[in-house]
């Protein structure tokens, strides 16, 4: 019989108990052989020694007579009730493994449950993730349309016509919240790396703006760890044409061309070189 069988069958044998009506056969056999045991004591003492003379008979010799009449019996019931506890043990222990077996799929379920919780908290914290980075994606969309408004429109080379930069904006309002990062992205792989590090850091205000850039995007890919154990979402994220811009941001930041230190504005920022 396997641990599930006998969690499933329940124990029929009682527990020993002395006075109830249920008498072990144990205590009866004591008491037979008690009994014999005491009818030949006094068969033996009325035939060898005499009822009258125990009386007279000194203690020393009383105490071992009776020491030695009743070992016997002592030891035929320490036997007795050694098996008997050995029969409660065994019950015990039948108890214990049952105990230990609900606990065992107690357990199991806790993790289950533990597990389930951990799945909604999961869903949640993506669900909630997804309505905040829409907003945020807007508003770095916007971050990096005034960057590139200050290089590309009248106020910056004039590169970019006000049409051109009207549909840009019109495109962004639109459900396209990375229009401006491609197009930093197109003239950041067909410029220098001089001009590219210019387009982020040109001037103090181009610097600020790509620090906001930097700064709100970086909490967006701590939101996203924090909800996708995974990181698929990390990377989905890292792999927009915001993920680029911040990618060449920050290579611009880190890894500034020969002759420009971040924070000095000694050159002209709208020259190709």
């Amino acid at each position: 019989m396997t641990e599930s069988d006998s969690a499933a069958s329940p124990v029929h044998e009682q527990p020993f108990l002395p006075f109830s009506s249920h008498i072990d056969w144990r205590v009866w056999f004591g008491i037979v052989i008690s009994i014999f045991w005491l009818l030949m004591l006094a068969i033996y003492i009325s035939a060898q020694v005499g009822w009258t003379n125990i009386g007279d008979t000194p203690v020393e010799q009383l105490g071992g007579f009776l020491e030695g009449a009743f070992a016997p019996l002592a030891f035929l019931w320490f036997v007795l009730a050694f098996f008997s506890q050995q029969k409660e043990l065994s019950q015990n222990t039948t108890a214990i493994k049952m105990q230990y077996i609900e606990i065992q799929r107690s357990a199991e379920q806790a993790v289950i449950q533990s597990e389930a919780i951990r799945a909604t908290e999961r869903h949640a914290r993506r669900e909630a993730f997804l309505l905040i980075a829409e907003s945020v994606r807007y508003q770095l969309g916007a971050i990096i349309g005034f960057l590139y408004l200050s290089s590309q429109g009248t106020t910056g080379g004039g590169r970019v016509s006000n049409e051109r930069l009207a549909q840009l904006w019109g495109r962004l309002g639109q459900n396209d919240p990375e229009v401006f990062s491609r197009a930093m992205l197109e003239l950041h792989f067909q410029s220098t790396p001089a001009y590219a590090y210019k387009l982020y850091f040109g001037t103090a205000i181009r610097q600020r703006h790509s620090e906001n850039f930097v700064f709100h995007f970086e909490r967006l890919l701590q939101a996203a760890e924090e909800c996708d154990d995974e990181g698929m979402i990390r990377d989905a994220v890292l792999g927009s044409g915001h993920g680029y811009v911040y990618n060449h941001i920050i290579d611009c930041r880190d890894h500034p061309p020969e002759g420009f230190t971040p924070g000095v504005y000694d050159f002209d920022p709208d020259t190709p070189d």
